[in-house]
């Protein structure tokens, strides 16, 4: 008998057309391409020193059967207590990557006018197209800096929405408290500004807080975190947003789905704000290797951008998916960077010192030619 043809059912133009993210390859997928076992994985930013002992602890007692608390008032109250924000401004996501969805979806209509930064955060621009909006960016300059007269000058069109992370992902840099100044005084009443500091906790002490920033000015605003870097949460997918003000965390609460963090995620979350110590024995390691790594490429003769993260941007000399062969089959898994004009850099991780070595010994294959 044969199959009718089915009726093909029209899709969302605005999803159906959406550019694929740059996810890093897993593990697994590095085995089986490379068919090597020893993966040094340094493409997704995840702390190579795991999590907290009280993290592990807290989860032993788990019980899987029963639903999450959907308001996640336990974590809720303890990013509060920590950050010294009203609980009713928070809204925890799984993943910021969630809350970068939510805030799209409960801001934005079709047609509306969405900036920010490249090279960036696929998602920015991805959960912006998602929602009908237009998207323009702000190129960095040649230096890899921002550039923050440009900046200033998109932000005199008042988009809907600017989304910028500080530090940035892929480059690694953050806006100094003047450049920060500069760009805040630039933002206009209906703009809603999006910092998304996923990297915060590794930025150098005179780097500015940019929630702290924020909460002393009149403008909306909204600054993503996450626990997935510095505190080794990646598998688990929880983050946060704070809001500037409580109506609009309600309607980005309204955006999201229910019981959207996990039962598992909001216990660990918890646990790693006790144990803040390790946290910044973490950190503070990882930047002590930033530093051995970013001085061993600039030996070479490469060019790497300042980074206030737990990874470099490297610019390799060599279209980015071949190195990212070259580096596969050394066991190395590194993301190569996609955006046009940026298509010979990688961004790699900062791993264990064996990893970093590792990762050192193959990339001189590459710098010598």
């Amino acid at each position: 008998m044969t199959k009718p043809l089915h009726t093909e059912i029209p899709l969302n133009p605005h999803v159906a057309g959406l550019p694929p993210y740059n996810a890093g390859m897993n593990i697994v997928a590095a085995q089986n391409h490379s068919g090597r076992q020893d993966i040094a994985a340094l493409a997704s930013n995840e702390n190579p020193d795991g999590c907290s002992p009280h993290v592990t602890a807290a989860l032993a007692s788990l019980n899987p059967s029963r639903y999450s608390d959907p308001a996640c008032t336990a974590l809720r109250a303890a990013l509060s207590h920590k950050l010294g924000v009203p609980a009713e401004s928070i809204v925890a996501g799984n993943g910021s990557e969630e809350m970068i969805a939510a805030v799209c979806r409960a801001v934005l209509s079709p047609g509306a006018l969405v900036a920010t930064v490249c090279p960036g955060f696929g998602l920015h621009e991805i959960e912006a197209l998602a929602n009908g909006a237009r998207v323009e960016k702000v190129a960095m300059r040649a230096d890899l800096e921002f550039d923050v007269p440009a900046i200033i000058t998109m932000l005199e069109r008042a988009p809907a929405i600017f989304f910028l992370s500080s530090p940035s992902n892929p480059v690694g840099l953050a806006l100094d408290r003047k450049s920060l100044d500069r760009v805040l005084a630039a933002v206009a009443p209906q703009t809603l500004l999006v910092l998304d500091e996923a990297y915060f906790e590794f930025t150098d002490e005179d780097m500015p807080d940019g929630l702290a920033t924020l909460s002393t000015t009149g403008l909306s605003w909204v600054v993503l975190r996450t626990f997935s870097k510095a505190y080794g949460l990646a598998g688990l997918r929880v983050g946060y947003a704070v809001m500037s003000d409580v109506r609009l965390a309600r309607a980005v609460t309204a955006a999201k789905t229910p019981f959207n963090v996990n039962a598992a995620a909001q216990v660990a979350a918890v646990a790693a704000l006790e144990d803040e110590a390790w946290m910044r024995s973490s950190v503070a390691a990882l930047k002590h290797e930033r530093a051995r790594v970013a001085d061993a490429v600039a030996a070479m003769g490469l060019s790497a951008a300042r980074s206030q993260t737990n990874f470099l941007f490297i610019d390799v000399g060599w279209e980015s998916r071949t190195a990212l062969d070259h580096f596969l089959s050394n066991g190395i898994i590194v993301k190569p960077w996609k955006e046009g004009g940026y298509d010979t850099f990688i961004r790699v991780t900062i791993g264990t010192p064996l990893e970093n070595d590792r990762f050192l010994d193959a990339l001189r294959a590459i710098a010598a030619g």
